[in-house]
């Protein structure tokens, strides 16, 4: 068999969006981000549970706007766990999703965590597959979640000061 040498890419490499605000926002303030999941993932349930540690609300706005957003949470003592994100359908393909990940990986970075986690559904997302890829991240585990119906990709991104 012929081994398959990658290194994946450090950084994330994020596009300028011109006119795109992110920042943070507190649980109060997730109204538009209630919306946005209706429209994005046509369910209310944004997460499980908002009672996490290290709670981040991330929020992407072009001229005032809401486009976009990601959530996460810690995991455990080195690992950020990215729960959930999405770009709203007119705004995609501009590298917003891109954009966020790089911004929720240098605050969770300045925080101490050493590694980036998040699921992804790829018959239902392809493009999160793509993108995880893409930015380096690492497929470390697989398997079938019986809610969904539907097989899940775990990727990590180890947090390096490059990053």
């Amino acid at each position: 068999m012929e081994r398959f040498d990658y290194t994946p890419p450090l950084t994330v490499h994020a596009p300028d969006v011109p006119g795109m605000v992110i920042r943070e926002i507190p649980l109060e303030g997730i109204a538009a981000i209630r919306e946005m999941n209706r429209t994005i993932f046509r369910e209310e349930r944004i997460i499980n549970s908002f009672d996490r540690d290290d709670l981040l609300i991330l929020e992407a706005l072009i001229d005032g706007e809401p486009i976009a957003f990601k959530i996460g949470y810690r995991e455990s003592r080195h690992t950020f766990y990215s729960a959930k994100g999405g770009v709203m359908p007119d705004f995609r393909r501009r590298g917003i999703a891109i954009a966020l990940l790089g911004d929720m990986m240098r605050r969770v970075q300045q925080q101490g965590y050493r590694r980036l986690a998040f699921d992804t559904f790829p018959n239902l997302h392809p493009g999160m597959t793509i993108l995880a890829l893409a930015q380096g991240f690492q497929l470390t585990k697989s398997d079938f979640n019986s809610a969904y119906r539907e097989y899940r990709l775990r990727f990590e991104k180890r947090l390096d000061l490059e990053s």
